[in-house]
């Protein structure tokens, strides 16, 4: 973990959470799946005026009404309680009572009529005993979990359940907590909400992008059938063109807003600039060279590891630009100590030489480090760096007391001459072109191996382990991992990317297979069918590292 005397924020303790649950009432509507929503009191304490699905607090007293409900062979004791609290929410809410007679019939107008909804929670089982019901758990399945953000005042751990509206019922708000009940398409509140007339917060937003989908009610619940949740997610929130944005786990800044902000502060600023260096912790910086395409992604990133005390290393100096060279001079304060290359490639060594003659003429010449470019390398990316850098040698940074220390790793694959690096007293992987964010690095025989890259991914797991690695600082693209509270989330970033590789590998092999005497160009097109083709010319470099891995492996 990174110490927390370079962390960028003070500490600071969230808000506790509370456990909820919430349940979307679905429909079959003559254009696709409907769920049934309602707008919040304007004065609510959290998400007033947004549109919502029924929900509230969980209680001991549902617990307590175990006995008076059906539960499936699989269904926990937990999701058997958040079942029962939805089920109770609805009724005073909406008005929609998920309860069957023993005969088997749903509850009926004249039940709900029969029915208090005014009346405390503890007593909404018992009410239902009396009249002869049995409230419906076992049709009550999770969908999501959500966990609301670390930056909020008021927190809550709430499933996001699932089930068919009972026939025959008709929603009527409370008037207190919810009104206006509406049936609504997922993609048409979307639709809604982007054109600014149906206000819905993160998680509805993402719940409905994914029950989107769905083509029936069927299908959703055939889809919750594991018991378990489609997705776990506690957002994170940072700023994007100035304006306040939210991502779950999967998606790329994550990473980066919980390096940055690990207590969930709103601080960070996501746009793409090469102008200034952006601080991911008091001894990391990130220079983004002004490179953009379609290789690059948003830029090449140089980052700068240390302290105006202990000196810096300029790892990936990038392209030979003198106004990004003059940024991550000035940005060191001149007091560089080390540049490193992780690898040849035009994007990322050519400045290396520049930025030495720029110290140079303050009067310090910091050594280039890196590997040789090897003879299989292309034209453009020949290197030869002052010193070889040993695998495993470490290079260290010491003043007033602080240390950084930078290890490396060899890690062929990408180029023969690839390698990485970790911070080890702050549990940081400088991955070079070797793992990206945002895309899978290209493969490009003869330099590029796909075997030696798989094998150089495992070097990089046993490296998380023995550091504690749980961010990978990408040459493109934003910081990696933090997934999920994981305790190596490096580790479940690799695990993805290396089983994304064996999987595609295994697809291309499936369609050597099948057309033994198709051309590169045949096979291309069928083993990256999900890639635009547009991209085909750079999958090929790929696929002929895939087919050079399968053939040697007989």
């Amino acid at each position: 973990m990174a110490r927390s005397t370079q962390l960028l924020h003070p500490a600071r303790t969230a808000a506790a959470v509370r456990p909820a649950a919430t349940v979307l009432l679905l429909r079959d509507g003559p254009n696709g799946v409907e769920v049934l929503m309602t707008r919040r009191s304007a004065t609510a304490s959290f998400a007033p005026g947004a549109y919502v699905f029924p929900g509230g607090g969980i209680d001991a007293a549902d617990q307590a009404a175990h006995p008076h409900a059906r539960r499936r062979a699989t269904q926990s004791d937990l999701h058997l309680t958040q079942a029962i609290a939805a089920i109770r929410e609805s009724f005073e809410e909406l008005g929609i009572l998920l309860a069957r007679h023993a005969n088997g019939q749903m509850a009926n107008t004249a039940d709900i009529a029969a029915l208090d909804r005014q009346a405390p929670g503890e007593n909404f089982a018992a009410q239902c005993v009396a009249r002869g019901l049995t409230l419906a758990a076992d049709e009550v399945f999770v969908l999501a979990h959500w966990i609301t953000d670390r930056d909020l005042p008021r927190r809550f751990d709430v499933p996001f359940l699932v089930a068919r509206m009972p026939d025959a019922q008709t929603p009527v708000a409370d008037e207190q907590e919810q009104f206006e009940p509406v049936w609504v398409r997922p993609a048409d509140a979307l639709s809604r909400h982007a054109a600014g007339d149906f206000f819905i917060i993160f998680p509805t937003i993402r719940t409905l992008e994914r029950l989107q989908h769905y083509a029936s009610v069927d299908s959703v619940l055939a889809a919750c059938a594991s018991e378990q949740p489609w997705f776990t997610s506690c957002p994170r929130a940072g700023w994007l063109a100035g304006q306040e944005v939210r991502y779950m786990e999967h998606e790329s800044p994550f990473g980066e807003l919980a390096l940055t902000c690990p207590d969930g502060q709103i601080a960070h600023h996501l746009d793409w600039q090469s102008d200034q260096p952006v601080l991911l912790l008091k001894n990391v910086q990130r220079l983004t060279a002004p490179n953009p395409g379609v290789m690059t992604g948003p830029g090449t990133n140089s980052y700068l590891v240390g302290d105006p005390d202990t000196g810096y290393a300029a790892i990936d100096p990038g392209p030979a630009d003198p106004e990004h060279l003059d940024r991550l001079w000035r940005a060191a304060g001149g007091h560089i100590r080390y540049i490193v290359c992780t690898h040849s490639h035009p994007d990322h060594s050519p400045g290396a030489a520049p930025l030495q003659a720029l110290c140079a003429q303050h009067g310090h010449t910091p050594p280039v480090l890196g590997l040789s470019s090897q003879p299989t390398a292309r034209a453009h990316s020949n290197f030869t760096p002052d010193r070889e850098l040993a695998n495993g040698e470490l290079l260290v940074l010491q003043g007033h007391g602080t240390t950084h220390t930078l290890r490396v790793v060899h890690t062929p694959g990408h180029a023969a001459n690839h390698l990485c690096l970790v911070l080890e007293e702050d549990g940081l992987l400088f991955s070079g072109d070797h793992v990206l964010n945002g895309s899978t690095t290209v493969i490009d025989p003869p330099d590029g191996n796909m075997a030696d890259y798989l094998s150089s991914l495992d070097q990089l797991l046993a490296a998380c382990a023995q550091n504690r690695i749980e961010f990978i600082l990408p040459a493109h693209g934003y910081v990696l991992g933090n997934l999920w509270d994981e305790a190596h989330d490096a580790r479940a970033c690799i695990t993805h990317l290396k089983n994304h590789r064996l999987k595609r590998e295994a697809k291309i092999l499936g369609v050597m297979q099948k057309h033994p005497n198709g051309s590169m160009d045949d096979w291309v097109q069928q083993a990256y069918d999900d890639v635009p083709p547009r991209l085909w010319p750079v999958a090929m470099r790929s696929l002929l590292a895939h087919v050079e891995r399968i053939r040697g492996l007989g």
